[in-house]
């Protein structure tokens, strides 16, 4: 595990919210030395997941800053495609991407982050090119890509599919591991390969995985 301190890494959390897009993400940061906490739009009223988990926030959007936070996750939600609840969250993404700290969305996120034109200017996936089109105030289908993942400078995007590929994206846009470790460790997780194996325990054995 790496000694150097990092800033920690926000989990947006809001009812509906999708648990098994991080799970993989959010896992292995802690792991790396990463502290996870969890932002809410209310920090005093637990939130409810697609899969029927309680969550109490750690605190509230108005009062993150992208100066103290390393990454913001931002996961897919019944809730995005019901009307504007969780807008602010998208706000709160263009707030970081203007400061350079990274964003990561997947899944539903992603069509709010398409909304807010924040996808117009910037290489992206989504769950499939169609889903974003029907967003209003989409502009930015010449730069759909099809692909797991994408990551452009400090916007990662998914599919909802695609929860180790979208964790391969942040470990790589942070530096969590090293080129070929996290190739293995992609190989092990996403194709099951056991080939990979070895080579993870050789990392955690020299402290890097």
């Amino acid at each position: 595990m790496s000694a150097t301190p990092h800033r920690p890494v926000h989990l947006a959390v809001y009812d509906t919210y999708a648990d098994w897009e991080t799970g993989h993400t959010t896992a292995h940061l802690t792991q790396r030395g990463y502290e996870v906490r969890t932002v809410a739009g209310d920090a005093d009223r637990p939130v409810t997941t697609m899969g029927g988990v309680r969550v109490l926030p750690d605190l509230a959007l108005a009062d993150l800053r992208p100066e103290d936070s390393s990454l913001l996750i931002l996961t897919g939600a019944a809730l995005w495609d019901t009307g504007d609840d969780l807008a602010p969250f998208a706000e709160k993404a263009r707030e970081f991407l203007a400061a350079g700290v990274p964003v990561a969305a997947i899944c539903g996120a992603t069509a709010g982050l398409a909304r807010a034109g924040l996808l117009d200017d910037r290489p992206h996936t989504s769950g499939a090119s169609f889903y974003l089109a029907g967003q209003p105030g989409y502009g930015g289908a010449e730069r759909y890509v099809e692909a797991d993942a994408v990551t452009a400078g400090d916007l990662i995007t998914a599919g909802p599919t695609e929860p180790v590929a979208f964790a391969r994206e942040v470990f790589a846009r942070l530096g969590v591991y090293k080129p070929d470790v996290l190739d293995a460790w992609y190989r092990l997780f996403h194709d099951s390969d056991a080939s990979a194996f070895p080579v993870l325990m050789a990392a955690a054995e020299a402290g890097d995985a």
